[in-house]
C-alpha cells in the first residue's frame, strides 16, 4: 500500500509519500535509543510540563489537524475536532497522575519482615524504546492513548501509523518536538508494513503495542514473541448491545444510533450487533431503524454531515460483501444496503434483520455503518448471542433490573460492559479486550504500567 493522502470522499491523490530506507531507519533507531538514556533520567515534573505543553499546542492546531484527519480518512470534522480535543485530554490527565500511578509501593511490613529484609520496595522503571504500530479510524486518538503514558513513564516512542495517513504521523512527531521533548523521544517511522519486522526484531526496540486488525496483531505478536518482547494488542471488536423489556425504548435507540456510527461506523468499539429482548423488538427496531435513516450522510468537512464516506475503496467493497452474503442467506434489509451513486466511497447507515449464525456478518466485523438485529426470547438466550462472536472488546447493556445487571456483568465476555449507555474510553479506566480482540491495557494506571519494568527492590538487614 502506497503511503499517501487519498481524500475519501472524492478518490483523489494529494500527497505521497516515499518510505524511509535502510539508512535513516537506523539514523532513527540510534537517535530513540540514544533518547531514552537521557529521558528515563528526567523527572515526572520535568515530563509533565512537556506534555501539557503538546496539549495546549494541540488545542490551538485543532481546526488545522482536525481538517487533516478529515481529509485524509473521512471522518465528520465535528468528530474529528472532538479527538484532537479528547487527546489534548488525555495528555493533560497523565500529565497529573503519571507519578501516583507509577509511585513506589511498599509491600506489607510483617511480609518485609519474613523475607530477612531491612526495608523493601517495587519500583516501576521504563523499559525503553517502544514501536507502535497504529490505525487509521482515530489517527490521533490512537497514537496519544500510547504516546502520553509512555513518555510520562519515560518510555521514547516510535510511530509506524498506517499509510493512508501520513500526515496525521508526521504532525504528531513534529507536536511533541514543539513541546519540548528530547529529539529521538518521539518519531514517526513513514515505513510500509513489510518494514516493520526488521525495526520489530531491532534489539535498541524493548516492546511493540498494536492498534489494527487480526493478522496484523498475529504477525506482530509472532515476531515479537519470537523476540521474547512485550506486546500489547486491541485488535477487532464486535460489540453486543443488549436492550431489555425494562429499558428506555426512546434513550437506548437514539443512543444506538450513535454508538454505531460513530466515525462512519469505523470503529473498534462501536456497537455492532443489537441484541433485543422479544417483547421490545418491534418497537425498539421501529425507532432504531428510523433514527438510522434519519442520519445526513454527505460531506464529511460540511457541520451537518453525521456520516462522511468510508476510508478506502477497498473497505467499501468487504462492507458490501458482508451485506450481500447476509441478504444471500436470508437478513431483511430494514434499510440502506445500496451504495450511492457519485464519487468517493460512501456507504448508507443499513439495518440488517434475521441474521443467522452461517452468515459471514453473525462472525465477522463489519467497519462501517451496517447494524443487526437480533430478537432474544430471555435473558440467557441474550447472553448467548452476545458471546457467540470471536471478539470481546466492549458491550452495551440496556436495563433497569438490578438481577439482570448483576447477570451480565457477571457473563458478557467483553473488556467492558456499560450499562445505559455508549461504550467511550476515558484516560482513567483500562481499555482493551478478551478472546481475539487482543489482550493487555491500554489507559489508566493499567496502561502505564504495561511498558514498565515492575522491579523489586530489597535490602538486607
Amino acid at each position: 500500500m502506497p503511503i499517501a493522502t487519498v481524500n475519501p470522499a472524492t478518490g483523489e491523490t494529494l500527497a505521497t509519500y516515499d518510505a524511509l530506507g535502510a539508512e535513516e531507519i537506523e539514523r532513527r533507531l540510534a537517535a530513540a535509543d540514544t533518547a531514552f538514556r537521557t529521558h528515563r533520567t528526567t523527572t515526572f515534573a520535568e515530563r509533565a510540563l512537556r506534555m501539557r505543553k503538546a496539549a495546549d499546542l494541540l488545542d490551538e492546531d485543532q481546526r488545522d489537524v482536525a481538517r487533516v484527519m478529515t481529509t485524509e480518512m473521512g471522518k465528520p470534522i465535528k468528530q474529528a475536532r472532538a479527538e484532537a480535543a479528547k487527546c489534548a485530554k488525555a495528555m493533560r490527565w497523565y500529565a497529573e497522575h503519571a507519578e501516583e500511578l507509577l509511585a513506589d509501593e511498599e509491600p506489607a511490613e510483617q511480609d518485609v519482615k519474613d523475607s530477612g529484609a531491612a526495608w523493601a520496595i517495587v519500583r516501576y522503571r521504563p523499559l525503553g524504546p517502544v514501536l507502535a504500530v497504529m490505525p487509521w479510524n482515530f489517527p490521533l486518538w490512537q497514537v496519544v492513548r500510547f504516546a502520553a503514558p509512555a513518555l510520562m513513564a519515560g518510555n521514547v516512542g516510535l510511530l509506524k501509523h498506517a499509510s493512508n495517513v501520513p500526515q496525521t504521523a508526521l504532525y504528531l512527531e513534529d507536536l511533541y518536538r514543539r513541546a519540548g521533548f528530547a529529539e529521538g523521544c518521539f518519531q514517526t517511522l513513514l515505513i510500509g508494513s513489510g518494514a516493520v519486522e526488521e525495526v520489530l526484531r531491532d534489539p535498541r526496540v524493548r516492546a511493540a503495542t498494536l492498534t489494527g486488525s487480526e493478522p496484523a496483531g498475529r504477525a506482530v505478536a509472532s515476531v515479537a514473541g519470537d523476540e521474547v518482547k512485550k506486546t500489547v494488542l486491541e485488535l477487532g471488536g464486535s460489540d453486543p448491545f443488549v436492550v431489555m423489556p425494562s429499558a428506555d425504548l426512546d434513550q437506548a435507540a437514539e443512543v444506538a444510533v450513535r454508538a454505531r456510527v460513530q466515525n462512519n461506523g469505523q470503529s473498534c468499539i462501536a456497537a455492532k450487533r443489537f441484541i433485543v429482548h422479544t417483547d421490545v423488538f418491534d418497537a425498539f427496531a421501529e425507532r432504531f431503524t428510523a433514527g438510522m435513516k434519519a442520519l445526513r450522510t454527505g460531506d464529511p468537512m460540511a457541520e451537518e454531515t453525521d456520516v462522511g464516506p468510508l476510508s478506502s475503496e477497498r473497505g467499501r467493497a468487504d462492507l458490501e460483501e458482508l451485506v450481500a452474503d447476509a441478504v444471500e442467506n436470508g437478513a431483511t434489509v430494514l434499510c440502506g444496503g445500496e451504495r450511492p451513486d457519485g464519487p468517493g466511497w460512501y456507504y448508507p447507515p443499513t439495518v440488517l434483520a434475521d441474521v443467522t449464525p452461517p452468515m459471514r456478518i453473525h462472525h465477522e466485523e463489519a467497519f462501517g455503518p451496517v447494524a443487526t438485529l437480533y430478537r432474544a426470547a430471555n435473558l440467557d438466550e441474550a447472553v448467548a448471542i452476545a458471546n457467540d462472536a470471536p471478539f470481546g472488546l466492549s458491550s452495551n447493556v440496556w436495563t433497569h433490573n438490578g438481577t439482570e445487571v448483576d447477570r451480565f456483568v457477571r457473563d458478557l465476555e467483553a473488556g467492558g460492559v456499560y450499562i445505559n449507555g455508549m461504550t467511550a474510553s476515558h484516560p482513567a479506566f483500562p481499555f482493551g479486550g478478551v478472546k481475539r480482540s487482543g489482550y493487555g491495557r491500554e489507559l489508566s494506571g493499567h496502561g502505564i504500567r504495561e511498558f514498565c519494568n515492575i522491579t523489586t527492590i530489597w535490602h538486607g538487614a
